[in-house]
């Protein structure tokens, strides 16, 4: 069905209404911003120029936090300039392309936190077959892979919203453009967007926290048998990954999930936020100030471009 969208552009909700609030909220944003750059540069930096950190799991994560400041960007300096000015118009085509890329990135987000469990499976389980397993051909494939099957999966969702007619009120319940807000406002019949997003949930969400839950069954497992100084390491490390993957899914199923009905509530403002903010910033501080040998390579980092500024 051709777009035969009425509406030439939306508008964005701000989390307040008086100006000290919005103020408030997009200073709140941008330190959360900036410190979610600086952590995610900083990873890429110290696992590009340090040696002893190339290994699979920091390239990994290297390519996590390229991607985990491509994704904050997508929606927190726009959610802080329509705050700043009271300006929270966007056109149909800038809807599209936010709609698309935050698909897009979640996408990517989720199947690198499974790449990672699926790597540290193979390092603690299969340590002998670790070099075989995760070589280094294979890890730029499972990338690409994952890189490309992004594109179609957020082209395809993204395609299947905008088909929609929108001839009902412009005002998206939300300060970013995601689909769920878009349905709310469509007067078309919208039961195949909710089917194509429950298949979606069942099979991508479902099936890559599955795969992460029992990765780390087998990792638990076998950490049983080590040394009780060696399993704090890896618990340290390994309960916050799953903390971080059970918050990035639920908050993702209960926002799309959720029955299409108008809301202005807050709770579905803040739902977002888990999904498309918290994981980015929490990432460099799960897997790097916890990691003894990421946290050794920051420190001559800072102290090399310390003493060279002198």
């Amino acid at each position: 069905m051709a777009n035969s969208t009425t509406v030439t552009e939306f508008l964005l909700m701000n989390f307040a209404e008086r100006w000290q609030l919005r103020l408030l909220h997009s200073m709140l944003f941008l330190l959360i911003y900036l410190v979610t750059l600086l952590g995610n540069l900083l990873i890429v930096t110290v696992t590009t120029i340090d040696p002893k950190l190339n290994m699979p799991m920091y390239f990994f994560l290297r390519n996590l936090s390229v991607l985990d400041m491509c994704y904050v960007t997508v929606t927190v300096p726009n959610a802080c300039v329509n705050s700043l000015t009271g300006n929270s118009a966007i056109s149909v085509a800038g809807c599209a392309t936010q709609v698309f890329l935050v698909i897009y990135f979640a996408y990517v987000e989720l199947v690198f936190l499974t790449i990672m469990a699926r790597d540290r499976y193979v390092a603690i389980c299969q340590p002998l077959h670790y070099p075989v397993v995760m070589n280094y051909h294979c890890c730029v494939q499972m990338t690409l892979a994952s890189l490309l099957s992004g594109l179609v999966y957020a082209g395809v969702h993204t395609g299947q919203t905008f088909q929609l007619t929108f001839c009902q009120s412009n005002v998206i319940h939300q300060f970013f453009c995601d689909v769920p807000s878009l349905l709310r406002l469509s007067c078309s019949d919208t039961s195949s967007n909710f089917l194509l997003i429950l298949f979606s949930a069942i099979v991508v969400a479902g099936g890559c926290f599955i795969f992460i839950t029992m990765s780390y069954i087998h990792i638990f497992s076998t950490v049983l048998k080590f040394p009780i100084r060696e399993q704090g390491k890896v618990f340290s490390t390994c309960v916050p990954h799953i903390l971080v993957v059970s918050v990035f899914l639920s908050s993702i199923l209960s926002v799309y999930l959720k029955p299409s009905v108008n809301s202005e509530t807050i709770q579905n403002m803040i739902l977002p936020v888990f999904y498309t903010i918290v994981p980015p910033f929490l990432n460099p501080i799960i897997y790097s100030l916890r990691n003894t040998q990421v946290k050794e390579a920051m420190k001559k980092v800072v102290l090399r471009n310390f003493y060279s500024g002198k």
